[in-house]
C-alpha cells in the first residue's frame, strides 16, 4: 500500500509538472491526444455548452459564455496546485516520513496539511520533518511551489497582452467592414480613389495578424475561449470574413491587391485549420449555402455599383467555390464548438456599426465616407 501510495504521489506529481510545462513554458501546439489540461477544457467546456442551452436571452449566453474562458483558467491553476499538493502529501505519508505535530499523531490529514503550506511558502512552522528526507522533500516542494507561483504571474500578463493585441485588429474592422464584419462591406467600402491599395495594406495587416494569431492561440489555446468585447465580433468571425473577402479577391479582383489577398488567404486558412486540429474540430459540410447564385449576383451588384469592375463567368464561380471548400468546413465546425456565429456575406439592412451605437441610443444610418462626402477636404 505504501510503495502504491508513492507511486501514485510520484505520478501526480510529474504528471501536473509537465502539463504545467506544457501549457505555459513550451511554446508550440502540443501533439498528445491526452493531457491533463486538454481533458479539463474538453470535460468543463461540455459543461458549460450545455448550461447555456438553458439560456434563452442570446445577450446573456454571450455573458454567460464570456466568463468561461478566465474562469476556467482559474480553476486549472488550482486543480495544478491542488494536484501537487496531494501528490507531495501522499509521498510524505506513504514514505513515512517523521514529522512533529501539535496533536503529537499525524494522520494523512496532517501530511496534506504540511504539502499545503510548503506548496504556498507559508512557513508557519507548527507541522515540521524531522528526519533528513522530510526535509530534503519539504524543500523541494517549496521550490516547485514558488517556481510555480511566478510561473503564473507572468503567465497571466502574457495572456493578457495577447488577448488585447488580437482584439485590436477586430475593433478595427468595424469602421472597414460592419459589425459584424462581411467580405461585401469590406470591399464596397474599399470602392473609392486610391480604394485598391487600402485594400491591399488591409489584406497585409490581417496577413500579419493571422499570423500572430496562430502564434499565440497555438502557444496558449484557452485564448480561444475568450470572448471579443462586442456580441457581433469574434476572432472566427474575423477570420471568416477575411477569408470570404480574400477568396473573392482571388478571383474577381485584378491589380496589385490579387497577389496580396493570395497571401493573406494562405496563411488566414493556415490558421483556421490549424486552430481546429487544435479543439479538436474535424471539418463538417455546412447544412446551408453561405452565397447561393443569387446571394453571389446581389454581392457583385453592390460592389460594382460602387466602382469596381470584376471578372465574371462560370469559371470565376467555380474557382470561389472550390477556395470555400478549403475554409468554410473548418469555420463551421468551430462555430459550432465555440458557440460563435459566422458572419454572412452580406450584412443585413437593419444593421449599423457598433461605433454608431452607445448606451444611450444611436446616430442615424450613414457611413464615414457619407460624413465627408465626394471631395470633401474637412476632417471631423
Amino acid at each position: 500500500m505504501s510503495i502504491l501510495s508513492v507511486v501514485v504521489g510520484v505520478a501526480l506529481i510529474l504528471i501536473v509538472l509537465g502539463d504545467a510545462f506544457e501549457t505555459i513554458v513550451l511554446p508550440r501546439r502540443v501533439t498528445r491526444s491526452i493531457s491533463l489540461a486538454r481533458l479539463f477544457y474538453r470535460s468543463t467546456w461540455v459543461f458549460w455548452f450545455t448550461a447555456v442551452r438553458s439560456i434563452f436571452s442570446r445577450k446573456r449566453q454571450e455573458d454567460f459564455l464570456s466568463w468561461y474562458g478566465p474562469f476556467s483558467l482559474v480553476l486549472l491553476l488550482i486543480l495544478w496546485a491542488t494536484g501537487l499538493i496531494i501528490g507531495f502529501g501522499l509521498v510524505h505519508w506513504a514514505s513515512g516520513s517523521v514529522i512533529k505535530a501539535p496533536e503529537g499523531t499525524a494522520g494523512f490529514g496532517t501530511y496534506l496539511y504540511l504539502s499545503g503550506t510548503t506548496f504556498f511558502t507559508l512557513g508557519l512552522g507548527d507541522v515540521i520533518p524531522v528526519k533528513t528526507f522530510g526535509r530534503g522533500l519539504i524543500a523541494l516542494e517549496a521550490g516547485i511551489g514558488f517556481g510555480f507561483l511566478a510561473l503564473v504571474v507572468g503567465y497571466l500578463p502574457t495572456l493578457n497582452q495577447s488577448f488585447a493585441r488580437r482584439e485590436v485588429n477586430i475593433s478595427l474592422l468595424d469602421g472597414r467592414a460592419g459589425s459584424p464584419p462581411t467580405a461585401t462591406e469590406m470591399l464596397r467600402r474599399h470602392c473609392h480613389d486610391g480604394g485598391m491599395e487600402d485594400l491591399r495594406q488591409l489584406f497585409h495587416e490581417w496577413e500579419r495578424w493571422s499570423a500572430d494569431l496562430l502564434e499565440s492561440h497555438l502557444s496558449y489555446p484557452v485564448l480561444g475561449y475568450f470572448r471579443s468585447h462586442h456580441d457581433n465580433q469574434s476572432w472566427l468571425g474575423a477570420l471568416a470574413a477575411i477569408l470570404d473577402a480574400s477568396a473573392f479577391a482571388m478571383v474577381s479582383l485584378e491589380g496589385p491587391c490579387e497577389r496580396q489577398a493570395q497571401l493573406t488567404f494562405a496563411i488566414t486558412r493556415h490558421a483556421i485549420v490549424d486552430l481546429a486540429q487544435v479543439f479538436n474540430c474535424p471539418p463538417h459540410k455546412l447544412k446551408y449555402d453561405r452565397l447561393p447564385p443569387d446571394e453571389l449576383t446581389r454581392m457583385r451588384t453592390i460592389i460594382k455599383e460602387g466602382g469596381l469592375k470584376l471578372r465574371e463567368g462560370n469559371l470565376v464561380d467555380q474557382k470561389l467555390s472550390e477556395l470555400r471548400q478549403m475554409y468554410e468546413p473548418y469555420v463551421y465546425s468551430l462555430s459550432n464548438y465555440l458557440h460563435m456565429a459566422i458572419p454572412p456575406w452580406i450584412p443585413k439592412a437593419s444593421r449599423i456599426d457598433n461605433w454608431q451605437t452607445s448606451a444611450w441610443g444611436r446616430s442615424r444610418g450613414f457611413q464615414i465616407d457619407d460624413l465627408l462626402g465626394e471631395g470633401h477636404d474637412d476632417h471631423f
